[in-house]
């Protein structure tokens, strides 16, 4: 039985701004970093065998963050995706046995908000309308002028998973994935087989950890939404 932990990552400074994000490469702010450090404290004690993670440091600071109170990780290497065969060419030494292999990668990255990136929400709303912007930011498939849809975003996200992440879950491990709102939109919605029309009411908190029990056939078996909101 394969276990799987979600982490969004903590609120960063533009999600305090109240502006569109996407793969511009901002900080937490303050309260991120308290919600990571808050996610930690509820994961301290989950032995986790593999972790993934977008290119973006809002995500990684948010999973380095678990890790460092992690009474299960002592050492971990950092892989990005680009170079793996940097790292991956050698058969692991006895004393490699104890890294957590963390793999980096753009597949997991937000979506790509195109022309919104950077402005305010409110902004947009008064120069797009509110209702089309509530559409390209829920709806399964529209797309912001020069951005991806959220089902674009599931064509970068669902191959990835299923070539490089479901055979350490079909093979009992347990993987972290330390993510964002959309990629993990579209991996949630494959897990819990929600329709086009489900998928624009889930919202994933920042720092709340979702943890799912999965079979052989990566079918959910159990889910728990851990939350402690500084």
């Amino acid at each position: 039985m394969g276990r799987l932990t979600l982490i969004r990552h903590g609120e960063s400074i533009w999600n305090q701004q109240n502006r569109f994000t996407g793969w511009v490469d901002v900080s937490l702010s303050p309260r991120g970093v308290a919600q990571a450090q808050a996610a930690a404290q509820l994961l301290a004690d989950e032995k986790f065998d593999i972790a993934f993670t977008s290119a973006l440091l809002r995500a990684q600071d948010t999973l380095y963050e678990i890790l460092r109170v992690n009474r299960h990780c002592f050492q971990y290497l950092r892989i990005h995706e680009a170079g793996r065969e940097w790292y991956e060419h050698y058969v692991p030494a006895e004393a490699d046995r104890r890294e957590l292999r963390i793999y980096v990668t753009e597949k997991l990255n937000e979506r790509y908000y195109g022309d919104l990136q950077g402005l305010d929400k409110d902004v947009a709303r008064a120069r797009f309308g509110a209702d089309q912007v509530h559409r390209w930011r829920r709806a399964f498939d529209a797309a912001p002028p020069n951005g991806e849809s959220l089902a674009a975003t599931a064509e970068r996200v669902m191959p990835y998973f299923r070539e490089r992440i479901a055979p350490h879950l079909i093979a009992g491990r347990h993987v972290l994935i330390s993510g964002h709102g959309n990629s993990l939109r579209a991996l949630i919605m494959h897990l819990e087989q929600l329709t086009p029309e489900a998928v624009e009411a889930l919202e994933v908190p920042t720092g709340a950890p979702h943890i799912y029990e999965l079979d052989a056939d990566l079918k959910v078996l159990d889910k728990q939404i851990l939350e402690s909101d500084p």
